[in-house]
């Protein structure tokens, strides 16, 4: 009732040819991926974690910044070359005002012992006191009195002395009279001895002869030490 069906099958013969279709190899393939792969995560890894490219403005004000670090930088050394030969020239002049203040130091205590030493000559006051008046100049002209006298205290004596000076001028007027004029008294203090010297404007017309020098101490009217001296005119 129904027929038989016959299926033919193909059969390569000795000499005949097939041809089948060519795939792409896998190793290409996964070479290719890889390239892929890799690119992309090279472009990640600079958008998200490398440098940002910068603007022309970033540029030119990078530049901009890169010079006046580079202007300041000289600047600087510039300033430092200075300073440093200020402070050259500081050490310098500091080792010379060294030199000079040991020099100067030297002659004061030379001139302390020359002193000292002239002290012990100086003659005692005539008069025996301490403190007494060992040396004493009064030189006058038609318009100042100029003195100076030297106090000293008996060796041994520690204390220190305070106390007043007078000075009393006894003279002439031009009309012929005589007078006396007191200088105002000043203070005087002194260990060893001092020196006291200054000027007193005279009054008009008249002509110092002599000068009386009176000390007393310090609180009290009693005289402690006097002298009188001609004036050189």
């Amino acid at each position: 009732m129904f027929g038989s069906s016959k299926r033919h099958t193909f059969k390569p013969t000795a000499y005949g040819t097939s041809r089948r279709p060519r795939r792409i190899p896998r190793w290409l393939v996964l070479m290719l991926t890889g390239v892929v792969l890799g690119a992309g995560g090279l472009l990640f890894l600079q958008k998200s974690y490398g440098p940002t490219r910068l603007t022309v403005q970033q540029s030119e004000q990078l530049h901009y910044d890169l010079n006046s670090t580079n202007m300041d930088k000289q600047r600087l050394q510039t300033e430092l070359s200075r300073e440093t030969r200020t402070l050259t020239e500081v050490r310098a002049q500091l080792q010379s005002q060294t030199t000079e203040l040991e020099g100067t130091q030297k002659q004061l205590e030379q001139a302390l012992k020359d002193v000292q030493m002239f002290a012990q000559a100086m003659p005692p006051d005539p008069r025996g006191t301490s403190p007494g008046i060992r040396a004493a100049s009064f030189t006058g002209n038609k318009e100042d009195l100029n003195y100076q006298f030297l106090v000293m205290q008996d060796e041994g004596k520690t204390a220190r002395f305070k106390g007043q000076v007078e000075l009393t001028m006894a003279g002439r007027y031009s009309n012929g009279k005589s007078g006396h004029i007191d200088i105002p008294a000043f203070d005087l203090e002194l260990e060893r001895y001092t020196h006291v010297e200054g000027t007193f404007p005279l009054p008009a017309g008249f002509t110092p002869r002599q000068v009386t020098i009176k000390i007393m101490r310090e609180g009290s009217e009693k005289v402690v030490g006097t002298r009188t001296i001609r004036v050189i005119r």
